[in-house]
């Protein structure tokens, strides 16, 4: 897959090899300029991956969304809830003095990798009824979760956006999916949904 391709291509990069996998011991002993390219890779690292942390947190709900809606009708493609959560996520970051367009950008990304679980869940439901959740959750109370981590997630953008115009930024991105991917134990649907989510993270 892309997104395990590209681990190799950020690990030939001498400064963040240096900050993520040297430790702070091989830092010391590098010449300055790539002490100093060492840090501030690392300190880029440390904005984008609660980032990444964030949009598989997002993920999660996408299960229960999926279980609130399977056999109800209601559709996956929901242009009214998807404005709205667009319009909040804009007037958070304003708010915030962040940049709206970044932050509406990356929600997009978040919103179709959310409906990548769903289309997927509800094919292997209709596939195979017995693998039908047993309990329906209740999606206002999931809205609520996902509101939670919208606010946290406009809240990381606004403090990252030196680290998402950086150009080490797609390869750290890469680093923390990886790892994310496996703290949080994701299967193959959801890391490519996570990958989905994760597009438009890094600027340019």
């Amino acid at each position: 897959m892309r997104l395990t391709a590209s681990v190799g291509r950020l690990f030939t990069a001498g400064a963040v090899g240096v900050a993520l996998l040297a430790g702070s011991g091989g830092v010391a002993a590098a010449a300055p300029s790539q002490r100093s390219a060492a840090v501030a890779t690392a300190g880029s690292y440390a904005r984008l991956h609660p980032l990444v942390d964030l949009a598989a947190q997002r993920l999660a709900t996408a299960d229960l969304v999926a279980a609130a809606k399977y056999g109800t009708g209601s559709p996956i493609d929901d242009p009214a809830r998807e404005k709205q959560v667009l319009d909040d996520v804009a007037r958070q970051a304003r708010e915030l003095g962040a940049d709206p367009e970044a932050t509406v950008r990356i929600f997009r990304d978040q919103i179709e990798a959310n409906k990548v679980v769903q289309r997927e869940l509800h094919r292997r439901w209709d596939a195979d009824p017995s693998q039908v959740p047993v309990e329906k959750p209740d999606l206002g109370e999931v809205r609520k979760e996902i509101n939670r981590v919208n606010g946290e997630l406009v809240r990381g953008i606004a403090d990252s956006p030196a680290a998402r115009s950086a150009p080490a930024c797609r390869g750290l991105v890469t680093v923390g999916a990886v790892r994310v991917r496996h703290e949080r134990q994701l299967d193959l649907l959801h890391t490519v949904a996570l990958e989905r989510a994760l597009r438009s993270v890094c600027a340019g």
